[in-house]
């Protein structure tokens, strides 16, 4: 059976995502070469420039699904918690932990605010940043976090773990940095609690 031209172009766009991701992880986003990879891939640079616009547009794409990826990680270990508060905090964790994995450093975490700017910005971002809320929120009414706003409470959450995952990222020393940010994360994140006693 034929496939449809949505099929085909919907496959184009998932082989050059592919290659774009092995590309920029291997080699940075400045040296990933657009020839080289839509060669790989057996397509021209005209597929690229038709599904993405141009190689930050790629770029972008890249970076969706990884921050994608990372969040539904994320998630998953929250879910596997006693409750929404541990939940939190451990999703919290598990991104920053996730500084450690090489391409998630290159792409996501170094390149990715130099291509594309501040990372709460992100679509990707902003989609985590939803799901902080309703867990804030959940926990508000609760009883168990004080009576903030939700949504700045989400923000300064999401931030402390974007900054910490960052800052591992850009050391020298990811292993020695990445407890420390841990440590700290979650004493700020405990600030939240009307009784920080049980963070």
């Amino acid at each position: 059976m034929a496939k449809t031209r949505a099929q085909t172009m919907e496959e184009n766009r998932a082989k050059l995502i592919a290659a774009g991701r092995r590309a920029f992880a291997e080699k940075g986003y400045a040296a990933a070469s657009m020839d080289e990879l839509t060669a790989e891939v057996g397509l021209t640079r005209g597929a690229l420039y038709h599904n993405f616009g141009d190689k930050k547009g790629l770029f972008a794409a890249v970076v969706d699904q990884i921050d994608g990826e990372m969040a539904a990680r994320a998630q998953a270990v929250g879910a596997q918690m006693a409750d929404d508060w541990a939940g939190l905090l451990a999703e919290g964790t598990a991104y920053i932990e996730m500084s450690l994995d090489p391409d998630v450093q290159r792409i996501v975490l170094l390149d990715g605010p130099a291509v594309l700017g501040d990372p709460s910005q992100w679509p990707s971002q902003d989609t985590c940043l939803q799901v902080t809320k309703r867990t804030i929120e959940r926990l508000i009414a609760g009883g168990i976090v004080k009576p903030v706003d939700a949504e700045a409470a989400a923000r300064l959450i999401s931030g402390a773990a974007l900054n910490a995952a960052l800052w591992i990222a850009a050391s020298d020393d990811a292993a020695r940095v990445l407890p420390k940010a841990i440590e700290a994360f979650r004493a700020l994140s405990t600030g939240l609690l009307v009784d920080p006693r049980k963070g």
